[in-house]
């Protein structure tokens, strides 16, 4: 079994974890390291994916600014999202080719992890047709989102935002994904009291390692 290395970021600025992104992508790419996971918590950021339109920013830009809520254009896939404390964030670099070479299978593997960890809280994930990220209630609110960029040499960035104890409020400020029939919600508002992110985050770690068969080894914190 091949091993994951896992680093935990703890809070981190969107850009600053991008740029650790970049760096171990660049060492994936050239076989220095192996697959990685990255997890950490940012501040309050929209984040732009390449689908993304400007007028799904429902706030104007002082508003945001008084909330102390950045905007980042960024080179994942996807619309247009909201990161902020409480939410896990996951960002495997792994080498798809090792992984069936097929970015839809590997999304789904993403979802089905994060499906996996719901169940071991006695929450029901779903998928969407037609939708990336995780679901509830029948499809009637997200609780996880999905977008991911595959470079030229194979190697994915991006990943997931699961949503454990957000302030769900933050997410009145776009149109999540682009989506606007749907509702977003949270483990701590499915459960009524949110478990610590820690925990969650280790269920998480667990689960990418059976779905994708990868023995996580290496926890690092801090530490690129």
């Amino acid at each position: 079994m091949r091993t994951l290395t896992v680093h935990h970021l703890g809070f981190m600025e969107y850009t600053a974890a991008w740029e650790v992104q970049r760096q171990l992508a660049r060492q994936r790419s050239s076989g220095q390291i192996g697959d990685t996971l990255l997890l950490v918590e940012h501040p309050p950021v929209i984040t732009l994916g390449n689908k993304a339109r400007p007028d799904h920013i429902r706030a104007a830009p002082e508003a945001l600014a008084e909330r102390g809520v950045a905007v980042v254009q960024s080179d994942r896939g996807g619309e247009v999202t909201y990161h902020a404390p409480g939410q896990l964030v996951a960002y495997p670099i792994f080498k798809l080719s090792q992984h069936g070479s097929d970015v839809g299978r590997y999304v789904r593997g993403l979802e089905e992890s994060v499906i996996r960890v719901l169940a071991s809280y006695g929450i029901t994930g779903e998928r969407v047709a037609g939708l990336t990220g995780v679901w509830v209630r029948g499809g009637a609110a997200k609780i996880c989102a999905i977008g991911v960029k595959l470079s030229a040499s194979g190697v994915t960035t991006h990943g997931l935002a699961l949503n454990v104890d957000p302030d769900l409020s933050g997410f009145d400020l776009i149109v999540p994904c682009g989506i606007t029939d749907r509702g977003v919600t949270s483990l701590a508002a499915e459960l009524g009291a949110a478990p610590p992110l820690a925990e969650v985050a280790e269920r998480l770690v667990g689960q990418i390692g059976e779905v994708f068969d990868l023995q996580p080894v290496a926890t690092v914190q801090r530490s690129v």
